[in-house]
């Protein structure tokens, strides 16, 4: 969809998230963009939530922020943002020590909190290795893991 809005829908989860006190962190391809220096491309936007924060506060937050709920699972909780971008708030106790970790960076006017380039090599190790993860998801890990540790095109590759 070209009104999806990634800036906005982060700008406005952060908001929400911190309106209620939860401690969060940006994880995943975006994350993985910011920290890499390289835009990658990504359904959604994934964000980190402390575990020890009450579900159903913060999604009574987001609803009131305007998110619209698309499904709970085991481990995490799926939002639509009004332009249409995906969200999904992961709650996972080995998050948490990430969460703690992570740094404020300036993004489209606002701050966001993102983990660090070593706990996003972390994740997305973890992630690939998962012998139950859909192997087009595992291979994304792998190259996630290669652009954070600098494997990125020269300005005049591929030409």
């Amino acid at each position: 969809m070209d009104s999806v809005d990634k800036v906005g829908a982060l700008r406005d989860v952060t908001a929400a998230l911190t309106g209620i006190g939860a401690g969060h962190a940006l994880i995943g391809g975006v994350a993985v963009g910011i920290r890499s220096g390289v835009a990658r491309a990504t359904e959604d936007t994934d964000l980190a939530i402390r575990s020890s924060v009450p579900r159903r506060d913060v999604i009574e937050a987001l609803v009131a922020a305007g998110f619209a709920l698309r499904g709970e699972h085991a481990h995490s909780v799926n939002f639509r943002h009004r332009s249409g971008e995906p969200v999904q708030l992961v709650f996972d106790p080995g998050f948490d020590v990430m969460i703690d970790r992570s740094e404020p960076i300036e993004l489209g006017g606002g701050v966001v909190s993102v983990v660090t380039k070593e706990d996003l090599i972390a994740m997305k190790e973890r992630a690939a290795g998962d012998p139950a993860r859909r192997v087009s998801k595992a291979l994304r890990d792998r190259a996630d893991v290669a652009l954070l540790r600098g494997d990125v095109a020269g300005p005049d590759e591929g030409w």
